[in-house]
């Protein structure tokens, strides 16, 4: 039975995102949070979108049925393939995408996507299409979605929230700019919202009033080494590119937090929202580690299930740990980003 009301912020990452379906799928089956709102962006909106859509039709286990029905069709079955006893040590079966990917991304670095993909043709949006009533999800009130988009013409973020949501609008928060062409919204261009947020904070500040904030991170938040080979420098690059929104935001947030705190006159809603604000982190960076940027398109239905296994299990070791402190503190420390 549920006695604890939190927010989620759900990080994109390809396919990494099969992480956060793991994540979800434990937290959902353990029954004691409930949701009240969900940002995302790119694969993190993927799941939220889904989980909500699944959850508006018959509850918790609704929710984790979609997520498994999303991630199984996104995935492709290999040759050899085999299923795995629960007690099995879990590994990361070929991590990097299959050659005829890799071939795609070296040509991307002189074909535009309208050059590669003159038809437009993509996967997901079938997908997409035929698993989520975007009518319904939109009608739906049981949780708040909060949508990251980039808007190509001025590089700013776009939220859409719960009456705004399309395939259009999810796709859009998935645009990766090399692969797919801009997605058109109103007479305007976006690209991936893990450009500008990823995930989004500030809307579950304002918009929620739970007083928990739990974010599923699928970028490793640091790296041991300096990179030194052109591969190395690239992948740390893209890494950085896609986690510095982020971590602006969270040191924003430590700063507001932080002064909220200390002030005596703090009467406002705001000023008491922050101070009752919790932070709690849901990663795996020993596991990212060993994850290359080009295994976030591996769709390999191996490589999805192995993901998935890691996140139910990681969700499952931090809920031992931490969930008593729900409601109560914080279990991340935002003072870090103030030193």
């Amino acid at each position: 039975m549920q006695n604890k009301i939190v927010s989620l912020a759900l990080q994109g990452g390809g396919s990494h995102g099969a992480f956060t379906w793991g994540v979800l799928d434990r937290l959902l089956e353990d029954g004691r949070l409930g949701i009240e709102g969900i940002s995302g962006a790119s694969a993190g909106a993927m799941n939220a979108a889904v989980m909500a859509q699944g959850y508006a039709q018959d509850g918790r286990e609704g929710a984790r049925a979609a997520l498994e029905r999303f991630w199984i069709s996104l995935s492709t079955r290999e040759p050899f393939d085999f299923i795995q006893s629960d007690t099995a040590p879990i590994t990361l079966p070929n991590p990097a995408p299959m050659p005829g990917m890799q071939a795609l991304l070296a040509m991307t670095r002189f074909f535009s996507p309208a050059q590669l993909n003159p038809l437009d043709i993509n996967p997901l949006r079938d997908i997409l299409v035929e698993q989520v009533d975007f009518e319904r999800l939109r009608a739906q009130r049981e949780i708040k979605l909060f949508i990251a988009a980039t808007q190509v013409s001025t590089g700013t973020l776009k939220i859409f929230r719960n009456a705004d949501l399309s395939v259009d609008v999810l796709l859009a928060s998935a645009c990766l700019p090399s692969l797919h062409r801009p997605i058109e919204i109103d007479g305007e261009a976006y690209w991936d919202g893990g450009l500008t947020a990823n995930p989004p904070i500030f809307p579950l500040l304002h918009s929620c009033s739970a007083r928990d904030v739990m974010v599923v991170l699928l970028h490793p938040s640091r790296r041991t080494g300096t990179p030194s080979t052109s591969h190395d420098i690239g992948q740390r690059l893209s890494e950085i590119s896609f986690s510095s929104a982020f971590f602006t935001e969270l040191s924003a947030l430590a700063l507001a937090k932080r002064e909220a705190e200390n002030s005596t006159l703090a009467f406002g809603s705001l000023e008491r929202r922050l101070r009752q604000l919790n932070i709690h982190m849901i990663d795996a960076n020993e596991l990212m580690e060993q994850l290359s940027n080009l295994s976030k398109l591996n769709t390999q239905a191996s490589f999805i299930r192995s993901l998935h296994q890691q996140g139910r299990e990681r969700a499952s070791e931090w809920l031992e740990q931490n969930f008593v402190q729900v409601g109560q503190t914080s279990t991340f420390d935002l003072g870090r980003f103030l030193q």
